[in-house]
């Protein structure tokens, strides 16, 4: 299944709706191509997708969103959803509505869901419910341009949220009916947990040139899991082999660095293999700038990419930017009277000019710290004794 776009209306926090497109929205030339990933016919995606802005204008909370809907399609009761946190402040009158379009390989698909919270009269405990769903598909191949892509005016309704169904579970998308039938999901390699958490999250034996890549002192790294505890063999050339019995203590003998790149370039070869995204929040935390460069590199190379996967990331590094041929690629951030999210193609229309300096110099406006702040913190600095 191929995430196309998605729009979300009423989230708290934000100042307009959240629209996402993943879908390449500038005109795509040959040199594009093989960066992008074919659809099918004329629509082509993007292989990476950036979110950038300065501290605190609603990068996580963004990525929370999208993993939220993805989770929803994925059949996951929205509860159980860690990322629901983005539905925190809502009261049981409002509601959120998420429009997603989606391909799943026959059809184009928009699913429409609106979501509400309930209160428990009793016990005053509170729970997510979808309080209407509506599913609208047509066939791919009467798709001749973007615009048609996501006109759904004379498609039929295929499937309508029926309450009276006693099956299906109030927190439980419709779409667990279509992806039975279909036997199909998204695949999701969601890294947001490990933000603030510098651990292995993948069990196995590393790949040598991996291991070369990151540290050409390591000769071998093994990690398993043996009666519910983790054993892990690291072995450095011309040393003798070291056992850990925990992953926190790889601290002890490898760089921050090294460690976050074996499970970011780990799961990225997952993602790969199945064609699927990779959500990054802060992707620069403990690495340096070209090892983040390679890893959108890789997923833009179609001889390293061969499935299509996607990666979405936020970053404050704004070098980043111009990793990208493509504006429409990244998003730029703010928070001014509410979280917004902006294409940077809707902005900047030539794609040639360097899109770093662009955002520093603070052409787009809100995206670098404002003069005010940063005078008032230099007098403080100044006047300490």
């Amino acid at each position: 299944m191929k995430l196309l776009k998605l729009t979300i209306n009423g989230l708290p926090h934000f100042k307009d709706v959240l629209d996402i497109d993943l879908v390449a929205q500038q005109r795509v030339n040959d040199d594009d191509k093989e960066r992008l990933c074919n659809v099918f016919s004329k629509i082509y995606v993007n292989k990476a997708l950036s979110f950038i802005g300065i501290n605190a204008s609603g990068k996580t909370t963004i990525l929370k969103a999208i993993l939220f809907v993805m989770k929803m399609l994925n059949n996951e009761a929205i509860n159980n959803i860690p990322s629901k946190t983005i539905l925190d402040d809502l009261d049981d009158k409002q509601l959120v509505t998420i429009t997603s379009f989606f391909f799943d390989g026959t059809y184009v698909n928009k699913l429409e869901s609106s979501i509400g919270k309930e209160i428990n009269a009793l016990d005053g405990s509170e729970k997510l419910v979808i309080r209407d769903e509506r599913l609208w598909s047509k066939d791919f191949h009467k798709i001749k341009t973007k615009k048609a892509l996501f006109d759904f005016a004379d498609s039929d309704l295929k499937e309508k949220r029926d309450m009276r169904e006693q099956y299906l579970m109030d927190d439980v998308s419709i779409m667990v009916a279509e992806n039975k039938k279909k036997n199909s999901n998204i695949f999701i390699y969601d890294m947001l947990g490990w933000t603030d958490h510098n651990t292995l999250n993948i069990l196995g034996r590393f790949p040598k040139e991996l291991l070369t890549f990151l540290d050409p002192s390591i000769e071998y790294l093994e990690c398993s899991l043996d009666e519910k505890k983790v054993d892990i063999r690291l072995k450095f050339y011309g040393k003798e082999e070291i056992a850990i019995n925990h992953p926190t203590l790889l601290e002890n003998y490898l760089s921050s660095g090294t460690i976050k790149g074996l499970g970011v370039f780990m799961s990225a070869a997952f993602a790969f293999t199945k064609g699927g995204y990779l959500i990054i929040d802060e992707i620069e935390n403990h690495f340096n700038k070209e090892l983040v460069a390679t890893l959108i590199r890789f997923f833009m190379d179609e001889k390293v990419n061969k499935n299509g996967a996607t990666i979405l990331f936020s970053t404050h590094y704004s070098e980043l930017l111009d990793e990208f041929n493509r504006n429409d690629s990244i998003y730029i951030v703010r928070n001014k009277n509410g979280i917004t999210a902006e294409n940077l193609s809707n902005v900047l229309k030539r794609n040639d000019i360097k899109k770093s300096e662009v955002y520093d110099s603070d052409y787009l406006g809100g995206t670098v710290p404002a003069y005010e702040a940063y005078m008032a913190l230099k007098k403080v600095l100044i006047s300490v004794k």
